[in-house]
């Protein structure tokens, strides 16, 4: 037969660290995650332009501020405060959504004018057109 001879502090050990954590300000926490946390990004070409999407899960299209100053590209967002329901306390909260930044050179191949965006299924996607004397189109050569 064999036993297995648990150790007393490591049950306790645990405890402690529980309630370490779940006692820390959840502000706190949340500070930490956000000062680390910016949206992944794909960017892709094609012949007509520049396909950019950021990984922006749970979010509203409102929520986002896009802007174009010079030739930098600048996608935010601010998570605005929910207001407080007075009928139940909320004892923990482990989710939220942190605040980012995060801006894309464009060159001078691209139609700022042109800029597309929208937001579907937690992705943010935007579509960069080129200008009309960059877009590369196919030559055939004929051989004489």
């Amino acid at each position: 037969m064999i036993q297995v001879k648990q150790q007393p502090n490591h049950k306790n050990f645990s405890f402690i660290l529980d309630e370490l954590f779940t006692s820390l300000p959840q502000t706190l926490v949340r500070e930490s995650k956000a000062t680390s946390q910016i949206p992944p990004a794909n960017i892709n070409e094609t012949n007509d332009g520049y396909h950019l999407e950021l990984l922006v899960p749970g979010r509203n299209k409102e929520d986002f501020k896009v802007s174009i100053e010079k030739d930098l590209l600048t996608v935010s967002f601010e998570n605005k405060s929910e207001a407080e329901n007075k009928d139940f306390k909320t004892i923990r909260k482990e989710f939220g959504f942190p605040n980012f930044s995060r801006s894309f050179h464009l060159d001078e191949k691209v139609n700022a004018d042109g800029i597309l965006a929208k937001y579907e299924n937690g992705v943010l996607k935007f579509f960069l057109p080129k200008k009309e004397e960059v877009k590369v189109s196919p030559k055939q050569i004929a051989i004489q």
